[in-house]
């Protein structure tokens, strides 16, 4: 079995350093508190999960051959990132201060839920397990231990790199601690979840 370990880790590396969503959501609840964060983090890797296990089973696959199925996800996820960027941007601005929402009470299932959404509706997350994956497949070889192999690598990627991404918010909270600077980090957010639900509607 000669899967394509340069191409295919390179090309992994790229897009997990590269922010989306799931960074935001991960990095704006870590910068509350450690718990949210990683709760926030959990979530998201149950996502990758679930992502990596429909491309394995083939089902993502099946759900391309129905542009309308695709069109639906794509709708909903974009739906989902506005409403959570607006709900930001107005929290951020109700108060004056941007502290309201770090105060506001969050239980685990919330925060959990929260980050395992905004991964399992992302088309792009999708769309990645169902191009990367193939192009780093041995064709001669076993396609289902191939993709749990390579899916396997993916999601413990992701896992590691929110290792770093939640310690390292954790040590910028008390520079966030000041509500003017919490303001603006609220703020760069919710932006960024609305400019990326954009992305990916004219995608």
């Amino acid at each position: 079995m000669h899967i394509a370990w340069g191409p295919f880790l390179l090309a992994l590396m790229v897009i997990v350093l590269v922010p989306g969503p799931d960074f935001v959501v991960v990095t704006r609840n870590a910068a509350s508190s450690a718990r949210w964060g990683w709760l926030a983090a959990a979530g998201v890797t149950c996502g990758l999960l679930l992502h990596a296990t429909a491309a394995t089973l083939g089902l993502s696959a099946l759900l391309m051959t129905v542009p309308t199925a695709l069109t639906v996800v794509k709708v909903v996820g974009v739906g989902y990132l506005v409403f959570m960027g607006v709900q930001i941007l107005r929290r951020a601005g109700s108060t004056g201060t941007g502290q309201q929402d770090a105060e506001t009470p969050h239980s685990a299932g919330s925060v959990f839920l929260r980050g395992l959404l905004t991964d399992v509706l992302n088309p792009k997350v999708l769309l990645t397990f169902l191009t990367l994956l193939p192009q780093a497949m041995d064709p001669s070889a076993n396609p289902v231990t191939q993709a749990l192999l390579l899916s396997a690598v993916a999601v413990g990627s992701f896992g590691a790199w929110w290792l770093l991404v939640v310690p390292s918010v954790r040590w910028l909270s008390a520079f966030l601690a000041a509500p003017r600077r919490r303001r603006v980090f609220e703020r760069c957010c919710g932006g960024a979840l609305l400019t990326m639900a954009g992305s990916i509607a004219l995608s």
